[in-house]
């Protein structure tokens, strides 16, 4: 077998074999086919595209190029959720002990955020004491224990789709629905988790900005989802504006408790009731959809899930005192108004350019190098469809720089204030089972 006949066969739009698939991820992987025989390969997928037979056998090859994480040993169904990302993207806070409250065993692996702000391990770490530096017996044991635990990625976890992501964003073939699919399905797959959630984000703070393209990527992870053996099920949501109120990572933790006590922004709660009954259906809590929202708000109201919070962070060393005394949390020396300019209706709020304001104040990473600083971010008090007055406070910087002009400037152009009321943007745009 010769990578140059397989190039030359998906060139020509033919479909490729399973073999001739794993011949191509297990040369890539060992280093016995180069880069730029791979990049042709990623161009002519990115213009033939692939059959759902090819898309199913990439993503089985690459979750075999490395690791994959047996998590049999915990008892139930492992229900795992991912979101294509955003700008205040607080639901793994709120999700994963919420779900857990209710029985559901939630054994997350999680990464480092690169970008707005802080991945999920930032975010809890803004808690004193957290950790995520267990051993595998550790984390299958809490899981157990207490229905959740979260653990660092694997280093070889995937290691094809590593070499892959790094030529894609070098040879312009970022976006093929079937290279994006198969990235963070392998992911996942191998992982351990017995059945997906897909959270696809659309509008402007997401990658797939406009909301046919992400039907597309969702209906094509679904598939090779079920296609490898894991239920999967996928909902599309809103980030033209930014989730929720909050941005940064103490300033997020602070949202996610309001919202496991049912007191937090409207639509972060909405979303995660959402994901989450699909999380406790597909876990076989619940037979319908109804049935398991009703199971979430029951563990909000009683004060479960508040509570599983709690026993989460102190048995991962975090102090869950914070969660009675937010004070606790880190906290940014000034706090700086960002001022209405004239009265109105916000029309529009650009989550990527606030998502960037947020990051210039620190609360993300430029480079993997970069520090955060955990204390640091925005809170929106107005969102698209809400009335203001000229001299209203529209949102707040959390800074410890005195000097933000540049982040000012940037919140500027983030908001539209018009004279006509506008609809705030639909949240859940479509399920996809």
């Amino acid at each position: 077998m010769r990578m140059v006949d397989l190039i030359e066969k998906k060139r020509n739009g033919l479909e490729l074999a399973k073999d001739e698939i794993e011949f191509i991820i297990e040369g890539y992987t060992n280093g016995n086919i180069p880069d730029y025989q791979m990049s042709a390969l990623a161009m002519a997928i990115y213009f033939n595209d692939m059959t759902e037979e090819e898309r199913a056998n990439f993503t089985k090859a690459m979750v075999d190029s490395g690791d994959k994480i047996d998590l049999s040993a915990i008892e139930g169904i492992k229900v795992d959720k991912h979101s294509t990302g955003g700008v205040g993207d607080t639901t793994t806070l709120v999700l994963a002990p919420l779900v857990a409250a209710v029985g559901v065993p939630v054994a997350k692996m999680s990464g480092r955020g690169l970008g707005h702000t802080g991945g999920t391990i930032d975010k809890l770490e803004a808690v004193p004491g957290f950790h995520v530096e267990i051993d595998k017996d550790e984390f299958i044991e809490l899981v157990n224990k207490n229905k959740i635990a979260v653990i660092g990625q694997s280093g070889n976890l995937t290691p094809a789709d590593k070499k892959l992501y790094g030529l894609r964003d070098v040879t312009a073939t970022v976006n093929s629905i079937p290279l994006i699919a198969s990235s963070i399905m392998s992911k996942k797959i191998a992982a351990g988790a017995d059945a997906i959630v897909l959270d696809v984000k659309t509008g402007a703070g997401a990658f797939m900005t406009e909301v046919e393209k992400a039907e597309e990527l969702a209906r094509a992870m679904v598939k090779i989802g079920k296609n490898v053996g894991r239920n999967t099920m996928a909902v599309i949501s809103d980030m033209s504006q930014p989730l929720g109120f909050a941005i940064g990572n103490a300033l997020e933790v602070k949202e996610a408790v309001d919202t496991l006590r049912g007191e937090g922004p409207e639509d972060l709660e909405e979303l995660c009731l959402t994901l989450g009954s699909f999380m406790v259906m597909l876990a076989k809590k619940a037979d319908t959809k109804e049935e398991a929202r009703q199971m979430l708000l029951d563990v909000m109201k009683n004060g479960e899930a508040i509570d599983t919070f709690k026993t989460f962070l102190r048995a991962q060393g975090g102090d869950e005192t914070v969660i009675d005394d937010l004070s606790k949390l880190p906290t940014a020396k000034h706090e700086i108004p960002f001022i209405a300019e004239k009265d109105g209706y916000v029309s529009e709020i650009k989550a990527n350019e606030v998502g960037i304001a947020a990051m210039l104040l620190g609360a993300g990473r430029a480079t993997k190098e970069s520090e955060i600083d955990l204390a640091v971010g925005i809170v929106l008090h107005k969102k698209v469809g809400d009335e203001v007055e000229s001299g209203e406070t529209i949102a707040t910087l959390h800074s410890n720089q005195e000097t933000v002009d540049e982040v000012l400037k940037k919140l500027d152009g983030a908001y539209t204030i018009s004279s006509v009321k506008v609809a705030a943007p639909p949240l859940v745009y479509k399920e996809i089972m």
